[in-house]
């Protein structure tokens, strides 16, 4: 639990650190990863292998951000 614990702490620290619109697009990414995560498992009981891959990293302004593509391995049935 101290683990846990640490990384809401750490998170807490970096978005008091930024501002609200900075804040807002983290919200944005996390639920979409969340949403992402979702898919990805429904898929996977599906019967199919996902890996997401890095495609590109887009840059700006001297921040980054990796882009994803999904590689797909489906099993014969």
């Amino acid at each position: 639990m101290a683990s846990i614990s640490r990384v809401k702490e750490r998170a807490e620290e970096q978005a008091s650190a930024m501002t609200d619109g900075q804040q807002a697009a983290i919200r944005m990414v996390a639920n979409d990863l969340h949403r992402l995560n979702q898919s990805v498992m429904k898929a996977v009981d599906a019967g199919v292998s996902v890996e997401l891959v890095r495609s590109a990293r887009h840059h700006s302004e001297g921040n980054w951000g990796d882009l994803l593509i999904p590689v797909i391995v489906t099993q014969g049935r």
